[in-house]
This record gives C-alpha cells, sequence and structure tokens, in this order.
C-alpha cells in the first residue's frame, strides 16, 4: 500500500492536503469527534475509513455531517466495516480485548453489585467482538453452553446476531464468496463457550512450559517480553550502588523457528535446546573460520593449492549462509536471556517444587510434604506463590478444611505476608459453585520426576540447573479440553450432557439440548468467557495432537496470567 507514516489518531497532527489518509479506528464517540474535526480542519487529500467493528448509523450520519459543513463529502473515498475487533495471538489462539479490557474482565462479570445494565453492557461487548471473529473466520457455529453462566448469557445474543444477520438476505454478510472462502467451508464448526467459573484453579497454577512460564514470571504482552538487566555498578560519593535497570524487549512471534517449536515444552527441555542450539552453532562458526584460515594460506607448494580447490566450493557454501547463521545467533542469544531470567525465578521462588506439588493436589496424589510446612517454608516462594498454592488446594478439596484447620492455614497465610481476600472470594464462590471441584476433575497425575538434571548440568552449559527438578509432563486433560472433549466427539457425560445446543441456521430458536447433528465435528473453538491463560491454550493444542483431521482455536474475553487473575479475586473478596 505505500503506507510512509504512521500517526495515532489522537495525536496532534499537521495538515498534509496532498496525501490520503487510511483510518483505523474502533468506531466509539470520541474517535468519531476526532475522525470529524480532521475533516472540519481539511488535513488530508482523500480519506479511507476502517471501522474495527461495525460503525452505528447514527454515527455514520454524523460523519456525513461533518463532511457536509466542511464541503469535504467527495474526499471520504472508502468507508469500510472490517469486522476485526479481536487480537490474533497464534495461528489457534485469539483474545478479544487489549484496551479497556478490565471492563469486559472476571471481576467485571462476577462482581456482586453489577447492575443489569452493565451486564447487558458487557455481554453486548463480547459478542460483538465474537461476531467479527465468525464473519472474518467465514463460518456460521454450532453454539454449544453449560445453563445459568454469563457464557450462556453469550451464547443467547450471539445465536440472536447470527440469526438476524442470515436472515437478511441483501446485507448477510455469511453468503456467497465469504462462506466459501472460509476455513471451515466444509464442515461447520463447534463453538464451545466456557465460563472461567467452571475451573479457578487452572489459572492459579503453577506451570512447567516454556511459554505459560515466560508469562506467568516475565512481563509478557502481545507476543513481546520486556527483560529487566542491571547494568553493573556506578560509584557515587555515597559509595557504589547498582545502575539503573536496562530494559530489553524481544518479539516472540511466528518467525521465531526455536519458539514455535519449544513453547509448549517443558522448560528443562528448552533449556537444554538451547544448549545444543548453542554448541551447533558455535561448530558451524570454528568451520567458517577454519576454512577462511586455509583460503588465506601463502606460498606455492602444491598442497596449499590443493586444499584452496577442495574448500573453495565449501567456503562458498558457508558464506552464503551466513545470513542463516547470523539469525541463528539472534535467536539463541534471545532465548538464552529470556530462559535465563525463567530459570532465576523457578530457583528462587522454588517454582519446580510448587508446580509438582500442586500437580498432586489437583489429581489427589500422595502429598510428601504437609501443605502448612510448604506456607510457612521462608526459603519457598512469595506470598502470591504461597496463596496460589493454598487456593489450589481449597478449590480442588472434596471435603473442606475444618473450621480449625481454615484458621491454621489463615494464621500461616498471613504470617507469610499473604493478603486473605482471595480466599475470602473463593469461599463465597466454593459455596455457589454449581460445579464443586470433584475428585475426578483434573485426572491423574500429570508429573514424573527425573530427579535432577544431568547433561544440561554439564560444566559447559549457560544453565547452572542444579537442585532444580526435571519433571516430564504426563498429558492430562483439564475441565476446558474435557468438556471440549465430550462434545466435539458426541460422547454422553453428565458433566455436559444438560449443555444448552444453538444453530443459529434454524429458522426457529430451540432450547433444546439434544444435538442434531450427532456426527463428531473436526474444527471447534473453544471460548473461555471471563479470561483465559496459556496453560488451558497449551492443554488444547496438546490433545489435538493425537486427533489427526481436527483443528481446534482457543480464545477468551482476556488474557492473564496468575497475578493479573489473584489481583482481581482479591478485589471480589473486599466487596
Amino acid at each position: 500500500m505505500g503506507i510512509t507514516l504512521h500517526l495515532l489518531l489522537h495525536s496532534d497532527r499537521d495538515p498534509i492536503p496532498d496525501v490520503p489518509a487510511i483510518y483505523f479506528v474502533m468506531p466509539t464517540e470520541e474517535n468519531i469527534d476526532r475522525l470529524c474535526q480532521d475533516l472540519r480542519n481539511q488535513l488530508y487529500e482523500s480519506y479511507y475509513l476502517n471501522f474495527i467493528s461495525a460503525i452505528s448509523r447514527s454515527k455514520l450520519e454524523d460523519i456525513a455531517n461533518a463532511a457536509l459543513g466542511a464541503n469535504a463529502v467527495i474526499q471520504v473515498a472508502k468507508v469500510f466495516d472490517q469486522y476485526l475487533n479481536f487480537i490474533t495471538l497464534e495461528d489457534d489462539m485469539f483474545v478479544l480485548c487489549n484496551q479497556n479490557k478490565e471492563l469486559v474482565s472476571y471481576h467485571a462479570i462476577n462482581k456482586p453489585d453489577i447492575t443489569d445494565t452493565e451486564m447487558e453492557t458487557i455481554m453486548d461487548t463480547i459478542v460483538d467482538s465474537l461476531f467479527c471473529f465468525f464473519v472474518t473466520l467465514g463460518a456460521i457455529p454450532i453454539i454449544r453452553c453449560s445453563r445459568g453462566t454469563a457464557a450462556e448469557m453469550v451464547a443467547v445474543k450471539l445465536d440472536k446476531k447470527l440469526r438476524e444477520n442470515l436472515r437478511d438476505a441483501r446485507n448477510s454478510l455469511f453468503t456467497g464468496d465469504t462462506l466459501g472462502a472460509g476455513q471451515f467451508s466444509f464442515q461447520r464448526p463447534l463453538l464451545v463457550l466456557v465460563d472461567r467459573n467452571i475451573d479457578l484453579a487452572t489459572p492459579l497454577h503453577h506451570t512447567w512450559t516454556y511459554q505459560a512460564l515466560v508469562h506467568d514470571v516475565l512481563d509478557f504482552h502481545l507476543n513481546r517480553v520486556v527483560l529487566e538487566e542491571a547494568s553493573g555498578m556506578e560509584n557515587s560519593q555515597a559509595g557504589a550502588r547498582p545502575k539503573k535497570k536496562n530494559k530489553k524487549t524481544y518479539d516472540l512471534t511466528a518467525a521465531d523457528k526455536f519458539w514455535q517449536k519449544h513453547k509448549g515444552s517443558p522448560f528443562p527441555e528448552v533449556a537444554e535446546s538451547v544448549q545444543q542450539e548453542l554448541e551447533s552453532y558455535r561448530t558451524q562458526e570454528d568451520e567458517v573460520k577454519r576454512l577462511k584460515s586455509i583460503m588465506g594460506l601463502e606460498g606455492e607448494d602444491e598442497g596449499a593449492i590443493s586444499m584452496l580447490s577442495d574448500n573453495t566450493a565449501k567456503l562458498t557454501s558457508a558464506v552464503s549462509s551466513l545470513p542463516e547463521l547470523l539469525e541463528k545467533k539472534r535467536l539463541i542469544d534471545l532465548h538464552t536471556n529470556v530462559a535465563t531470567a525463567v530459570l532465576e525465578h523457578i530457583k528462587t521462588r522454588k517454582l519446580d517444587v510448587y508446580f509438582e506439588y500442586e500437580e498432586k493436589i489437583m489429581s489427589k496424589s500422595t502429598l510428601d510434604k504437609s501443605l502448612l510446612d510448604m506456607i510457612s517454608d521462608p526459603d519457598a516462594g512469595t506470598a502470591e506463590d504461597k496463596m496460589r498454592l493454598f487456593l489450589i488446594y481449597f478449590i480442588s478439596s472434596v471435603q473442606l478444611p475444618s473450621e480449625a484447620d481454615l484458621e491454621q492455614y489463615k494464621k500461616a497465610l498471613t504470617d507469610a505476608g499473604c493478603n486473605l481476600n482471595p480466599l475470602n472470594y473463593v469461599k463465597q464462590w466454593k459455596a455457589f459453585a454449581k460445579m464443586a471441584s470433584g475428585p475426578a476433575m483434573y485426572g491423574n497425575s500429570a508429573t514424573k520426576s527425573l530427579g535432577l538434571f544431568s547433561r544440561v548440568m554439564n560444566t559447559g552449559s549457560q544453565f547452572v540447573m542444579e537442585g532444580v527438578k526435571n519433571l516430564v509432563l504426563k498429558q492430562q486433560n483439564l475441565p476446558a479440553t474435557r468438556i471440549l472433549d465430550n462434545l466435539m466427539e458426541m460422547k454422553s457425560n453428565p458433566e455436559t450432557d444438560d449443555y444448552r445446543y444453538f444453530d443459529p441456521k434454524m429458522l426457529r430458536g430451540s432450547d433444546s439440548s439434544v444435538p442434531r447433528n450427532k456426527n463428531p465435528f473436526q474444527e471447534a473453538i473453544v471460548f473461555v468467557v471471563g479470561g483465559g491463560n496459556y496453560i488451558e491454550y497449551q492443554n488444547l493444542v496438546d490433545y489435538i495432537k493425537g486427533k489427526q483431521g481436527k483443528h481446534v482455536l482457543y480464545g477468551c474475553s482476556e488474557l492473564f496470567n496468575a497475578a493479573e487473575f489473584l489481583k482481581q479475586l482479591s478485589q471480589l473478596g473486599q466487596k
């Protein structure tokens, strides 16, 4: 398109009267006002207006009036509704909100004093984004959801919105070329709307896979991680003190082959792979140096000339692969820095111990150390880690601890510096939750310890892994994955048998929970109302690997890590 300049809508912009401008904005009141002001100020030669979600007729009339008043009607060249009100983080993962995500957060949906109007607004916001998603996908889904939850409210509204659009033959977004071009044009996808309240333990869980760990312990947002690096010591009159920390930013994208291959791997495998990549790079680098050295041989002796002719082809090949080698070095440096930062957290907070202990709690395995000892251990974890651990225990318990035991736990948590507000909320949630965490909620034990590291601990390694457990993951289905499996494979299960069924293509809306289509689905979208996380996403990715020819996408109203979720639980516990 030849775009030479990117500017924010609300920044101070000078007129460039001989240049066309492309606007890509949300049709909010504030943005429309600024757009109208630009028209009045005659900032550009022509205007191509692209709205992220559909603009209302009244706002369109506001723009028309402004253009008329500014004598700029002919300059408004194109107006598009783009239906792009969602963010794609991976090929198989999307999230609805980035800015103002607190408006559709778990806290916003579950606060006790929420009004009907506020709830309607939240649901409409989520439905608008989901509608955009399916327009872009070019597919009408079959919708399934649990009863009596926020997910059901989303399902009812989305079904109505899709139904109305299909009935409007002249303006339907799901006919002709659009539908044929869709990823799911041969078979309709299943949309499983999951309510966050079915599983509060997973978002609090300490994790062991690379991507989820980066999100849990580092500043990782929209595929960009920010690392803080202390740059040595500086001397002053008060003596030596650490210099101001520098911030380094890295993008972890689809172009990063190492990230794509290892983001779902257990952390020990990642550390070992970084080391292997580094050794491979050094071997290639040494080969280039050796060839250069040979090419620089002096003298006319036959041996030198013979070696030159033999190695010319090799050197040419080595030089042509130099850009690839430099890119490899960049990625090795990037992941050495990121993995080292993650490892620092694992070692100082004993995250491997927390992960293994929580897995045992969630799978009802025998605990080798009492929970009270874990909470009271001053060397294991932060106050936040201890609170997460106790909440997982509390949520996963079939039999709640006695009042006396609970008081003992609360005292230990308070002594460890924990804020008890999240526990106050989880107690209320546990009392009202229809789906209490029964014994089968998280399946069998999912970890196996291989003892301490072997190869990674060699002296030449970048990573000193001493004292960190080499835990191997065993595939187990988390609640969201298990619900998907039941519905996608059309299995009869008490957990999902009463899920509501919506087919927007049916002439009349039906409240039936009995699906008309008895064939298993090939494609599905799992969408979590109330927020999702990389642990659930990775669990779905691992699940679908064993299902040949099937595809699953994961979406959520917001993406949070455990610290952010704990903060929301704390806010709810204050009320």
